[in-house]
């Protein structure tokens, strides 16, 4: 999402991400997700990153989000 007004928050496990979104969500803020499959490699490998996935906010929400974003980061960091 190069020059867009949208800004990647996290990149992570779905079940993460899901709460993170909720969290987000409570405060009147819709992420957007984007998955991270590489569908041009599963031929190859066989497998999928389907699991993992990108959150990202509108830069205009990005103050109102960062206390919900911080305490997020610091829950999964203990």
């Amino acid at each position: 999402m190069k020059d867009s007004n949208y800004v990647k928050i996290y990149t992570g496990e779905l079940i993460i991400v899901q709460r993170m979104v909720a969290e987000l969500e409570k405060i009147d803020i819709i992420p957007v997700l984007k998955d991270q499959t590489d569908s041009g490699l599963l031929p190859i490998f066989g497998t999928s990153n389907s699991l993992f996935k990108q959150v990202y906010i509108h830069k205009d929400e990005l103050e109102k989000a960062t206390d919900v974003i911080n305490t997020f980061k610091s829950e999964l960091q203990e």
